[in-house]
């Protein structure tokens, strides 16, 4: 690539201080954005696009860590590196956000029984149980439900709107027993073709 630069009248130092450590920077961007997207899809069981996205995931590592190997003496290419991460790290998650793919659970602790948050997950056609239990203060309320993480959002602010001091945790879940609730069959609210196409 340098002997194509230089033929193309780039100077060797414009090359080796701002082209090269430029595009280690955006090929570590893309390896690590990809990095969180495979461990995204593996995590709610799809086989058949995680080891696509391992696969370049892999092979622009290799292109970034070669050219890192072949400027050594150049400092900037090891800013770029770890700035690349950095920013990988972060779009990556961005993306992760974006999709919102999977179910998650949801447990939710109030001191008392709340009738109105009941009546909004029937509206919403979410499925729950809801028990009594003991907590340190007294009786609760838990209430469990599974949910999509798209309506994640939505369901966390009713909570709040409804009862202020409502206490809950919410965790991952890769599947569920019931086939219509099975999050093979999830779309994501960010269309990218690519996906979409991976998830056929």
């Amino acid at each position: 690539m340098q002997d194509l630069m230089l033929s193309l009248g780039v100077s060797e130092n414009l090359f080796d201080y701002l082209i090269m450590p430029l595009l280690i920077f955006f090929a570590r961007v893309g390896d690590v954005s990809i990095n969180t997207l495979r461990i995204m899809f593996m995590m709610n069981g799809k086989k058949n696009i995680a080891p696509i996205l391992g696969f370049f995931e892999a092979l622009i590592w290799l292109l970034a860590i070669g050219q890192i190997f072949q400027n050594m003496s150049n400092p900037m290419s090891y800013l770029a590196y770890a700035a690349g991460f950095g920013a990988g790290t972060y779009v990556g998650m961005f993306f992760e956000e974006k999709l919102a793919l999977g179910r998650v659970l949801v447990r939710v602790i109030t001191p008392t029984p709340n009738p109105d948050l009941m009546e909004y997950m029937k509206t919403e056609n979410f499925r729950f149980t809801t028990v009594g239990a003991e907590g340190r203060s007294g009786k609760v309320q838990l209430t469990f439900t599974v949910m999509k993480r798209d309506s994640l959002t939505k369901f966390i602010d009713k909570v709040k709107s409804l009862d202020d001091k409502a206490f809950y945790t919410i965790e991952s879940v890769k599947r569920v027993s019931e086939d219509e609730l099975n999050v093979m069959d999830d779309k994501p609210r960010f269309n990218l073709s690519f996906f979409s196409k991976a998830r056929a």
